[in-house]
This record gives structure tokens, C-alpha cells and sequence, in this order.
């Protein structure tokens, strides 16, 4: 597995993003995206070690495709230019679950974990679990370990008031303005270099298992499960 060999041909793509290079250079694509299901495959047994959702979890569902759906979109590049993997139970990059992702692009990999655009239904229920629920999340927040990795949530697209239904005096009325409950750790070149890898990886999504333990209860009860 070679995470540097992965870089070298995503720099190369985004200044080649055309299907004339990529046809050029597909035995060099083939050998990256056989080395990032490996990562993916490793990676999915070590969160299995810790969240047994996972342990039914097969890479093929969860590895993104590098070919982008141009038909609505004004960017009509064919390609990604990076590699992503969205871990989690009940179909993998499709489920609704909390999950874990890992993503690798030159200068902006990084590790998330959680739900990312929830459909409203799920969204307002997640909202009520955080209202509802709010001091076990704080605890779940202030722990030593989560929160030396992660900070605030991923928070593109919040509201700018609080949503209806929920008091506006709320002391974690912030929270509630969230559309992604999902939090994301950088990580630089040198992070990539290291030996173990997905061993390094898994250990940070260990630190976020509680949250994404605590957002899925909400998804159960989203479906009927609670």
C-alpha cells in the first residue's frame, strides 16, 4: 500500500482531469484504487475491533467512485480528485448511519466522522436527541480523548436562527442550527507518512465511537428500532 504513490497520481489528475489522460494512465489508477480498498479493507478491521456494527461491513459498499456525475453540475471535470471511503453499517457510502470516513487528497486529507446531510426527517430527530440529551453529548465532547482530535462540528450550511420548535434561549442553541452532525480531524502530509497508518486512523475513529454511538441511537429511533 502506497499512500505516496496515491498523492503523486491525485496531483497529477487534478492537473489532468480530462479522459484523455486518465485512459493514458489507468494501469497507474488500477493500482491506486487497489491499494486504497486495501487501506479501506485494514481500516474496516480495526473500527470492527471497537464498533461491532462494522464487523458485516464489506469495502466494495463503502469506497467512493472517482468518476463524478457531471449531468447537473457546471464543473464538468469527469474525475474526483481525491479517494474516499464512508464506513458504516447498513450500506456503507449509502447508509444513513453514523459512520466513519477517511479521505485522502493532496494537501486536504483529513477523517470524519458522524452523519453528513442527514434528509430532514433524520435531521430533526437528531436535534431533539442533542436538545434532549445535551449533557451526555457535553461529556461525550469534553472527554480527553475525543476532544484532543476533534473540536466543533463540521458546520457548512447552518441556520442562522434556531429551528422551529426548540426554545431560543437554549444554552447550546448552536447545535441545534447544525445540518451535518460531523466532526473532522486534518491531516498533513507527514500524518500519511506513518508506517501504521491505518492503525494511527483507527485510533483517532476509536475517540469518535462514542459519538457516533450516541447518533445512532437517534437513527434507530428514526426508524423504529427505539
Amino acid at each position: 500500500m502506497d499512500v505516496l504513490n496515491i498523492q503523486n497520481f491525485l496531483k497529477e489528475l487534478s492537473q489532468n482531469n480530462n479522459r484523455e489522460w486518465f485512459a493514458a494512465h489507468k494501469e497507474w489508477y488500477d493500482k491506486c484504487k487497489a491499494d486504497f480498498d486495501e487501506i479501506s479493507r485494514l481500516l474496516i478491521m480495526e473500527i470492527a475491533g471497537f464498533d461491532a456494527e462494522i464487523r458485516t461491513v464489506e469495502p466494495r459498499d463503502c469506497v467512493f467512485r472517482i468518476y463524478r456525475d457531471t449531468r447537473f453540475a457546471k464543473d464538468k471535470t469527469p474525475y474526483k480528485n481525491h479517494f474516499g471511503v464512508f464506513i458504516a453499517a447498513e450500506g456503507g457510502r449509502k447508509s444513513e448511519r453514523a459512520g466513519y470516513y477517511f479521505h485522502i487528497e493532496p494537501e486536504a486529507s483529513f477523517l470524519a466522522a458522524g452523519v453528513w446531510c442527514p434528509p430532514p426527517p433524520l435531521l430533526k430527530v437528531l436535534r431533539k436527541s442533542v436538545y434532549d440529551n445535551i449533557e451526555e453529548l457535553t461529556e461525550i465532547r469534553q472527554d480527553a480523548g475525543f476532544s484532543k482530535y476533534f473540536n466543533e462540528f463540521y458546520d457548512d450550511d447552518k441556520l442562522k436562527t434556531v429551528p422551529a420548535g426548540f426554545p431560543k434561549d437554549f444554552e447550546h442553541a448552536e447545535l441545534l442550527k447544525l445540518k451535518h452532525y460531523m466532526v473532522e480531524f486534518k491531516m498533513d502530509d507527514d500524518f500519511l507518512k506513518q508506517k501504521d497508518l491505518v492503525k494511527s486512523v483507527a485510533g483517532i475513529f476509536n475517540q469518535a465511537y462514542p459519538l457516533n454511538r450516541f447518533l445512532n441511537y437517534a437513527v434507530d429511533e428514526y426508524k423504529g428500532r427505539v
